[in-house]
């Protein structure tokens, strides 16, 4: 991946303004026309010179060092998903290889999302496709045998179907968080089109996407937990796991654990019915 100037100056340009002086041990002032720091804050709290942290906001060709990278994610109190962030924009991430057009299902994955039922399970792909789901998962989220196969994707489902915001609980939330997750893959792709191509649709599609894409929001993939609603099993919350396919690093197996009465009711639902699916948008 090639340093990314413009995206780096975003980046601090963002978090600068989402910090407080309070936040940072400053004094408020009463001369503040504007929210967040002032560069010359930033600049002072990461024992670097007020000109050099401007060029870096302005996003010129300059290649700060791992230590003053280290000291602006210290400034402006980033987390380590976007301390890591930081640095893969400036001295890039490790490298991967070229993929292929078209993923395939790791050898043996899809039974295995089978079997788990009726504990939700499903498996997602590089670009957060959806490549196996199981019928718990059919049932809860949508039905993706009956999604058009360009629009079998997680994060397009979530920002571009009205169903999603009744089925999670904690709509907003669970959405930032997944932007946030599909931008830190995306940038290991940086010239892979179909990234482009989803950006740019998601961008089309959703208000939400187009908001809060400025704010550079950054997060990792990792275990959680979710609210659900369903109209026959009310709201009820599910723990998840997410596992990396040791020979293919790119899928996700996410497998959901709930309340035994959950998962009995679950197993004796009828086999989802089929959706109109959402429109396809290209």
């Amino acid at each position: 991946m090639a340093p990314n100037p413009r995206e780096l100056g975003e980046m601090l340009r963002s978090r600068r303004e989402r910090l407080s002086p309070a936040e940072v041990g400053l004094p408020a002032g009463n001369r503040r026309r504007t929210s967040g720091l002032r560069r010359e804050e930033v600049a002072a709290l990461a024992a670097i010179s007020p000109t050099y942290y401007t060029f870096l906001e302005q996003g010129r060709a300059v290649t700060p060092s791992r230590q003053v990278l280290d000291a602006l994610a210290s400034a402006l109190r980033l987390d380590e998903g976007e301390r890591a962030h930081l640095h893969e924009l400036v001295h890039g991430a490790p490298p991967v290889t070229e993929p292929p057009a078209a993923e395939t299902l790791a050898p043996g994955l899809g039974a295995l999302v089978d079997r788990l039922d009726p504990a939700p399970a499903y498996v997602t792909g590089r670009r957060f496709d959806v490549l196996a789901a199981n019928r718990s998962v059919r049932l809860l989220w949508t039905d993706w045998l009956a999604v058009p196969v360009a629009d079998r994707n997680i994060v397009w489902w979530m920002f571009t179907d009205p169903h999603a915001r009744e089925v999670l609980v904690e709509w907003e939330r669970e959405a930032a968080a997944l932007l946030g997750r599909y931008r830190a893959t995306a940038t290991r792709y940086p010239d892979d089109p179909s990234f482009t191509a989803l950006t740019d649709r998601l961008h089309a599609a959703s208000a939400e996407v187009r908001a809060w894409w400025p704010r550079h929001q950054i997060t990792r993939v990792g275990s959680g937990h979710k609210l659900l609603r369903h109209p026959a099993l009310g709201e009820f919350r599910l723990d998840h796991l997410v596992l990396t396919v040791a020979d293919v690093a790119d899928q996700k197996l996410v497998a959901f654990d709930a309340p035994a009465e959950i998962l009995a009711q679950l197993a004796q639902l009828p086999d989802p019915p089929t959706r109109h699916p959402h429109p396809s948008r290209t």
